[in-house]
Parts: C-alpha cells; structure tokens; sequence
C-alpha cells in the first residue's frame, strides 16, 4: 500500500512555483497576486485563507487579504468585486465560501471575471473544463488529478466511482475522470444520497473518490482489494483524549480500509495541501493569461 502523500507533493509544487518566480523577478517582470475575499468571521475559513495567504508568502507571490464584516450587504460585496476584476495589478482572487445568508452565492460567483476565477468556480470556467478546453480547474479536483499524474496511478479503463455531488468536488471530478488523456479515460459512476446499494458499486471499483463529509462512511467491506482511495472528506470530530479536544477525519475508515487499498490519501495530509498548492498554480497561470 502507497500512501498519497499530499504534503510532499504540495511541497514540491511549492518549490516549483518558487523557481518561476524567482526567475520572473530576476527578468524585472510582474509577481502573481492573489486576492482573497473573506465576509464574516467564520474560524475554519479564517484558518483557511491565512493558510492561502502564507503559501504565497512562500512562493514569492503578492497576496492582498479583503476582510469584510458579516453584515456586509450583496451590493457591497458585488461593488468589491468590481473593483478586484477592473484591478490590474490582480491576477486572481478567490470569494471565501461560505458567504452570510444574506447574499446569494451564486450572484457573487457569476460576477466575477472568469479570467481571474481562479477557484474555477465561474459557469465559464466549468463550461470549458467539461468540454477538455485550457481553463481554470476547481483547486481540489485539480489536486487529485495532480496526485494520480505525480504517483502515476493508472486510470485508464478503470472503474472510478465519485460519492459526492458537490460543484466543488464531486461534479467537476465525475467528469474530469471521463474525460480523454491522464488522469482520465475512466468509466465513471457517480453516487450521492439517493443512490441504492453504494456497497454493490463501490466493491467494484478501482478508484474511489469520496467527498462526502461523513466520517468512517467508507467501510473496508464496502472496498475490493488493491483499490485506489482518494478521500476529500474532512469532518472534526470530538475527542476529548485529543489536547485539541477533536481530530480530523475523512470519509474513510482509513485504518480497515488502507488494509486492502493499494494507494490511499490520508486525512490529513492528502487532498487537502494539495487544494493550496494548485490555487497558487492557477494564480501562476491568470497571470500568463494576462500578460498575453
């Protein structure tokens, strides 16, 4: 059994984009600079963004971290956009979700210039992915593709099974799996919770990729031998033994299951670095796109 390790690889992304960088200031030419959004005082996205700002930090990219208060009306947070789609010296920015109830979620990504949606979360961008066109792909799925491609796991003619329906994860995967090349050229089945029988459908897969928020959901009896788990899922849990009184877990019953897996993403330490480290590489790659 191989682990998938998210960390190192988001580690040698990282080093990656740093040369590049460095050779962009050597050459007197513009650093990328991302921008984030954040509306409210939400903790895990506060964690989150901070995590995003010092990964650019690292890399030698510009970051600019908007804060804006939860009362914040959908006017003010549209004109914010404006202002960051007509800014120049901004290649890409990202609006932290979840956003307060009072704005429409939907509204706030549309306005964003797809040029510089650098979650991929524009209907253009995902348009563009779905149809194998050059575009942004959402960070998360563009991390798993990037594990399979660096691990060289084989995907071609194989079973991948995709639990979760989410636009962030599960949808673009579905299709991002089916799609011609490597990572791709699966067979792809896509559960959720109204699918019947899971247990039948994912014993006979050869990739799993769970993104359901479910903690232990996966079951080594729900799992063939030698099979490739990719879990997105991340949930904490109470534990009062833990100094921090909870853990982190994943979809997946990673001690049972990674007995018969033959590649495995731990939580955490898997999916998750690599979803900063490919946010930078689509910052690096709004920055070309702009300075065509």
């Amino acid at each position: 059994m191989t682990i998938l390790d998210g960390k190192k690889i988001s580690n040698d992304i990282k080093d990656e984009i740093t040369e590049e960088v460095k050779k962009m200031k050597a050459k007197g030419e513009k650093v990328p600079h991302l921008a984030a959004v954040i509306v409210g005082n939400d903790g895990a996205s506060l964690t989150y963004v901070g995590s995003k700002v010092r990964a650019c930090e690292r890399v030698g990219f510009e970051s600019t971290m908007i804060r804006m208060s939860n009362t914040t009306s959908e006017i003010e947070l549209l004109d914010k956009i404006e202002e960051l789609n007509e800014n120049p010296d901004i290649d890409g920015f990202i609006i932290q979700l979840p956003l307060p109830p009072q704005i429409n979620t939907q509204k706030v990504l549309m306005a964003v210039d797809p040029t510089k949606d650098v979650d991929g979360f524009h209907p253009e961008n995902f348009g563009k992915m779905a149809l194998d066109m050059s575009t942004f792909i959402p960070a998360t799925p563009f991390g798993i593709l990037e594990l399979l491609d660096r691990y060289n796991v084989e995907t071609k003619g194989k079973h991948t099974v995709v639990i979760g329906r989410s636009h962030i994860v599960g949808r673009p995967m579905s299709i991002l799996m089916g799609r011609k090349g490597f990572p791709g050229n699966s067979t792809v089945t896509l559960t959720h919770s109204h699918t019947k029988n899971i247990t039948q459908i994912t014993s006979q897969a050869d990739i799993i990729i769970t993104a359901l928020g479910v903690p232990g959901f996966l079951k080594a009896e729900m799992v063939k031998d030698d099979v490739v788990i990719i879990d997105v899922g991340i949930t904490r849990v109470q534990d009062d033994s833990s100094p921090k009184g909870y853990v982190i877990t994943g979809d997946v019953d990673f001690e049972n299951v990674s007995k018969k897996a033959s590649y495995i993403t731990p939580v955490p330490g898997g999916v998750g670095p690599m979803t900063i480290a490919m946010l930078l590489k689509n910052t690096l790659l709004a920055r070309d796109i702009h300075n065509q």
